[in-house]
């Protein structure tokens, strides 16, 4: 498993996505940043009207949306995606692979501490299961595997403005840019976990200590 084995990750759909008729908030873009960098950061409206999708009731986020395009907001897994929350330093190291060496991610998340690695339906179910025959799983610390029956508290669209007193408890680091996202299947996510714990192992055995204990930057896409 020394490197990524399966076929590349799909190109991206483009993302002036055909969108719903419903009201969306705006996506404001920085002048000061990137065009990369304001799309990693920050919803686009497609990528809004995929979140709402998750929702019995995507009207209804979207009309919460448009009042307070800044509240988190709860939605269902199982559907439109699962969510594995891993702890933060491990959850780095782990996106860090996904992109460096792997097909790349789909939308990421960190809050309270943890790293939220949206995937494809089902693989909540059938990761556990993969890793639990992988010799490195006791180098995996736990991860909790949200899938149906299961809801998550998605961040904001765009993290509030410098004047806001507080900041947010958990923001976009891979915000939803397309209607359709590409999402890691449990197959993918097992590769990047097996590398993550044996790079962590062997970073502590040489006295590392691990990685860093660094605020979380936006991952740079691999080429393609």
């Amino acid at each position: 498993m020394s490197s990524w084995p399966h076929h590349p990750r799909p190109a991206r759909p483009h993302s002036h996505t055909a969108l719903h008729q419903a009201p969306h908030p705006p996506s404001p873009q920085p002048p000061d940043q990137s065009p990369h960098r304001a799309t990693a950061a920050y919803v686009t409206l497609a990528g809004a009207d995929w979140l709402a999708s998750a929702s019995p009731f995507p009207q209804s986020v979207h009309a919460l949306w448009c009042d307070q395009p800044s509240a988190p907001v709860v939605l269902p897994c199982g559907t439109t995606f699962d969510v594995i929350s891993a702890p933060a330093l491990f959850g780095r190291r782990l996106l860090d692979r996904l992109w460096s060496a792997g097909p790349g991610s789909g939308p990421v998340a960190a809050q309270r501490g943890r790293l939220l690695l949206f995937a494809a339906p089902g693989t909540a179910q059938r990761l556990p299961a993969l890793l639990a025959w992988e010799e490195w799983s006791r180098a995996v610390p736990p991860l909790l595997c949200h899938g149906k029956g299961d809801a998550v508290t998605a961040p904001a669209l765009y993290p509030p403005g410098d004047e806001e007193p507080t900041a947010p408890v958990s923001r976009w680091l891979v915000a939803p840019e397309v209607r359709h996202p590409w999402l890691p299947g449990p197959e993918v996510l097992l590769w990047a976990c097996v590398r993550a714990a044996r790079e962590g192992a062997t970073a502590e055995s040489a006295g590392g200590g691990g990685i860093e204990a660094a605020p979380f930057a936006t991952p740079t896409p691999a080429p393609r």
